[in-house]
C-alpha cells in the first residue's frame, strides 16, 4: 500500500483533463477558501496551470490526504507522525561541518515560486480588492456581489466611469443625407435577464460608436473583457424610442419615392432583439400596437406629403402590398398566404405574379393591412422568442400616377433572425435548409448594398430571391438604403451581437482600402450571381466565407428547383387525371347505353387515355428520382461544411 501524503505545496500528484486524459502534475498553490489547489505541468514547449477541486485530487489519488488545519475533512484522520528519540543537542552535528563541507541555509520559499503561484497571488489580492471596493457604502453602482457574473459587471462599470460619453443629441442633432445609412440599436434588459442575472455588455460611448464587452477567462480561469469597438452612422441606446430612430433613418429617405425614386428600410438582428418591435411597433403582451412602428409612421408621412403644396400636383395614389420570403419562396401576405410565382422579363424587370396591391387611403387602412399580414407571417418558437420570425417579411408603399404607371417605391424589411442563418449544419434537413436560405439571403443583401455603394458595374440581386425582388432598391442614382441593426444587450447574446454589428459593419466598408469588386459574370442568371457573390466574398476576405458553402448553396437551389418541377407536374397530373376521369364515363357511358357499340373504338379510345397517363407518371417518376438525388447530394455535401466553434 503506498504512503499517504498531505497535499502541499511542489507535491506530484495526478490530475484529470477535461478531455479525461490522466497524466501528473505539481502543486503550485493551496486555496483554503475555495476548498480547491492550483496545479501545473510542462506540455507543448510551455508551463501550463487550472485549479482543482480538493475532493476531485482525493478521489484520484487515493494516498492524498488534505492540509491538516483545513475545515470541513474532519472525517479524513491525518496520521500524525512518530516520534523520534532525538539525541542530545550536543550530539547533533551537521553531517557538513564533520567532514569540512560548507554549511548550505535553506532557501527562501518565497523565492522559489514559480511565475504561476506568483500570478494566482496576485489574481487573488486583486479579487478581494475588487470585493472590498463593491462592498463599501455607496461604490460599485448597481453591482450585486451574489450576482456569478458581478466580476464582469464590475470590470465593465470600471470601464464605463472613464469614458467621457458623448451621447446622441436628439434635440441639436442635424439629421445627414446619406445614399446608405447604417446605424445600430441596443434594447433595454427585459424580464427574463434581470432574473437570470444577466450583465449588459453594451457600452454606447458616443453617438456613433457601440462597444461590446465580451467576458472571457484564461486558462488559469482569470476573468478578462475584451473590447470590441464598432462605428456606425448613429447608434441609439436602450432609452431611445421608435420615433427618434425613425427621424434618423427611414423619415429622410422618404422624399426619395415622391421624386420618382426607390427607398428601402431594412432592420437586421438575431431573434428577440428588437426588428419586429421596431418596424411593426411596441407589443403588450401578444398585442403589437402597429401604430407605434415604422411601418405606420412611414405611411403618416407619406399621406402628409401627398397633400403637401410641393406634391400635390402630382396626383398619385397611394397602394400597399406585403408579402414574406420563406425558403426561397413568395408568399402574399394580403391573399391568405398564396404562393407567387418570381419572375424577370426581357428588360430585366422582376415581377412578383399576382401579387396584391391593396389600395389605401389612409394610416388606418395602411395599419389595417400591416395587422391582417402579419397574423399569417411564419413564426416559430425558440428560447429567445415565444414567436421567432423565420422568414422576410417585405411591406411596400407604393406611388402610382393616373395612368397606373409606379412612380416609387417603398420597401420596408423585418428580416429573419441572422442567427437562424447559422444552422446550415444542423442535422435537421428542414432546419439546415431554412438556415441556408436565410444564409444565402443575408450574404447576397449585404453583397448588393455593398456593390450599391461601391457603384459597382455588376450587382449580384438574382443570388436570392430577396435581392432579386429589391432589384429596383439597388440600382440608379435614385436609390436610398437604410439598415438598422439591432442588438440584445445580454452577456449570453454577446455572439449573435458581434455577429449582427460585424455584418452591419461590412456593409459600411466604403473607405479608400476597400477592395474593388471582381468582374462581372458574363451570363446572366441565378447560378453565376451566386458565383459572384461568394467570389466577391472571398475577395473582401469576409469572415462568413466558407470554402464549401458556394456548393453547397448551389445544391439547395437544385433541389429546390427540383421539387418546384415535381410539385407542378404532380399538380399537372391531378388536373389531368380529372379531364380524363370525365372523358372515361362518357366511354363507358356509351358501352353501356349503346347496345351496338363498337368494341374496337372503345378499346382504341381507352388505350389513348393510358398511355397519355403512364407517360404523365413516368415523367413525374424522373423528377421524382431528381429530387431524391439532390436530396443525397445536399445531404452529403452538409457534412462537409465548417462547423461554428464553440465559446468558452
Amino acid at each position: 500500500m503506498a504512503q499517504q501524503q498531505v497535499l502541499r505545496l511542489g507535491l506530484g500528484l495526478n490530475i484529470q483533463r477535461s478531455d479525461g486524459r490522466i497524466h501528473s502534475a505539481v502543486v503550485s498553490g493551496l486555496n483554503e477558501d475555495q476548498q480547491s489547489i492550483t496545479v501545473e505541468w510542462f506540455e507543448g514547449g510551455e508551463t501550463k496551470g487550472k485549479e482543482v477541486e480538493v475532493e476531485t485530487i482525493l478521489a484520484l489519488n487515493e494516498n492524498m490526504l488534505p492540509p491538516p488545519d483545513w475545515a470541513g475533512f474532519e472525517h479524513l484522520q491525518v496520521p500524525k507522525p512518530a516520534p523520534v528519540n532525538n539525541p542530545p543537542p550536543q550530539s547533533r552535528i551537521p553531517l557538513a561541518q564533520k567532514q569540512n563541507f560548507p554549511v548550505q541555509t535553506p532557501a527562501d520559499p518565497s523565492k522559489r515560486k514559480s511565475q504561476c503561484v506568483k500570478e494566482i497571488d496576485k489574481i487573488k489580492k486583486n479579487r478581494e480588492e475588487r470585493r472590498q471596493r463593491v462592498n463599501q457604502p455607496g461604490v460599485g453602482g448597481d453591482i450585486d456581489p451574489s450576482n456569478p457574473n458581478w466580476e464582469f459587471a464590475q470590470m465593465i462599470d470600471d470601464y464605463r466611469n472613464e469614458l467621457n460619453v458623448t451621447p446622441l443629441s436628439f434635440a441639436n442633432e442635424i439629421v445627414r443625407d446619406h445614399r446608405i445609412c447604417v446605424c445600430v440599436r441596443k434594447r433595454p434588459i427585459n424580464k427574463k435577464e434581470k432574473k437570470a442575472k444577466t450583465v449588459d455588455v453594451l457600452t454606447l460611448p458616443s453617438r456613433d460608436t457601440m462597444t461590446v464587452h465580451e467576458p472571457k477567462l484564461k486558462v488559469d480561469l482569470t476573468k478578462y473583457l475584451e473590447n470590441h469597438n464598432f462605428h456606425f452612422d448613429y447608434t441609439f441606446d436602450e432609452n431611445v424610442d421608435n420615433s427618434t430612430v425613425y427621424k434618423f433613418t427611414a423619415q429622410p429617405i422618404i422624399r426619395t419615392i415622391f421624386d420618382g425614386g426607390f427607398a428601402t428600410c431594412f432592420a437586421y438582428g438575431q431573434t428577440g432583439s428588437g426588428k419586429t418591435h421596431t418596424m411593426g411597433g411596441d407589443f403588450s403582451g401578444k398585442d403589437q400596437n402597429f401604430s407605434a412602428g415604422i411601418y405606420a409612421m412611414a405611411a403618416r408621412d407619406v399621406f402628409d406629403l401627398l397633400k403637401s403644396q410641393q406634391y400635390s400636383h402630382l396626383d398619385l395614389k397611394v397602394g400597399c402590398s406585403f408579402f414574406e420570403i420563406y425558403g426561397g419562396k413568395v408568399f402574399d401576405l394580403l391573399a391568405k398566404r398564396a404562393k407567387r410565382r418570381v419572375l424577370e422579363d426581357g428588360k430585366s424587370v422582376v415581377n412578383v405574379v399576382d401579387l396584391k396591391e391593396t389600395p389605401v387611403l389612409s394610416v388606418n387602412s395602411v395599419l389595417n393591412a400591416i395587422k391582417d399580414g402579419s397574423a399569417v407571417r411564419t413564426s416559430g418558437q425558440t428560447s429567445a422568442n415565444a414567436h421567432s420570425s423565420r422568414s422576410h417579411a417585405v411591406f411596400q408603399i407604393i406611388l402610382r400616377n393616373s395612368r397606373g404607371k409606379l412612380h416609387g417605391k417603398f420597401s420596408l424589411i423585418d428580416l429573419a433572425g441572422n442567427e437562424r442563418g447559422a444552422d446550415t449544419s444542423s442535422a435537421n434537413r428542414a432546419t439546415r435548409l431554412e438556415g441556408a436560405e436565410i444564409n444565402k439571403s443575408l450574404l447576397a443583401l449585404k453583397e448588393c448594398i455593398r456593390a450599391m455603394s461601391m457603384k459597382a458595374t455588376h450587382i449580384p440581386f438574382r443570388a436570392s430571391k430577396l435581392t432579386q425582388v429589391l432589384r429596383d432598391s439597388f440600382i440608379g442614382e435614385k436609390a436610398r438604403t437604410c439598415m438598422i441593426a439591432t442588438c440584445a444587450p445580454g452577456q449570453n447574446s454577446v455572439e449573435c451581437t458581434l455577429n449582427t454589428l460585424r455584418y452591419a459593419d461590412r456593409v459600411k466598408e466604403l473607405g479608400p482600402g476597400a477592395k474593388p469588386a471582381p468582374p462581372a459574370p458574363n451570363m446572366q442568371n441565378n447560378d453565376n450571381d451566386l458565383a459572384y457573390m461568394h467570389q466577391s466574398l472571398r475577395s473582401q476576405g469576409d469572415e462568413d466565407e466558407d470554402p464549401e458553402m458556394y456548393n453547397f448553396h448551389q445544391a439547395v437551389d437544385m433541389l429546390q428547383e427540383a421539387q418546384d418541377m415535381l410539385v407542378d407536374e404532380h399538380q399537372q397530373c391531378i388536373s389531368e387525371n380529372k379531364e380524363y376521369l370525365k372523358q372515361e364515363e362518357a366511354i363507358l357511358q356509351r358501352v353501356e347505353q349503346d347496345v351496338d357499340y363498337d368494341i374496337e373504338d372503345y378499346a382504341r379510345a381507352l388505350d389513348v387515355i393510358l398511355q397519355r397517363k403512364i407517360n404523365r407518371l413516368k415523367t413525374m417518376q424522373d423528377k421524382l428520382n431528381a429530387v431524391r438525388s439532390q436530396l443525397h447530394k445536399e445531404e452529403e455535401i452538409s457534412k462537409t461544411l465548417r462547423r461554428p466553434a464553440k465559446k468558452r
